[in-house]
């Protein structure tokens, strides 16, 4: 089932929607409905994801971080 609606946009996003279209004749409505799909995370976060998030922030929140070249080094990735 389909509905019409009308909607504003402004131009700049009408050509943003346009460059998304997978063919010149895709439908509007399939280029939003492929990133509504894409925006909606319908699995949610494990209790461990949120766990490791949560320190992350603390880390953050403490300047507990290291530089890319640390990182590169301790890895021996140069």
């Amino acid at each position: 089932m389909s509905a019409t609606t009308t909607i504003c946009l402004n131009p700049k996003v009408k050509d943003k929607l346009t460059s998304l279209k997978s063919h010149p004749r895709e439908s509007y409505s399939s280029v939003i409905d492929r990133l509504t799909n894409l925006a909606m995370d319908e699995e949610p976060l494990s209790d461990k994801a949120i766990k490791g998030i949560e320190e992350a922030l603390e880390d953050i929140k403490h300047r507990r971080l290291h530089s890319e070249e640390e990182i590169m080094e301790e890895f021996d990735l140069k």
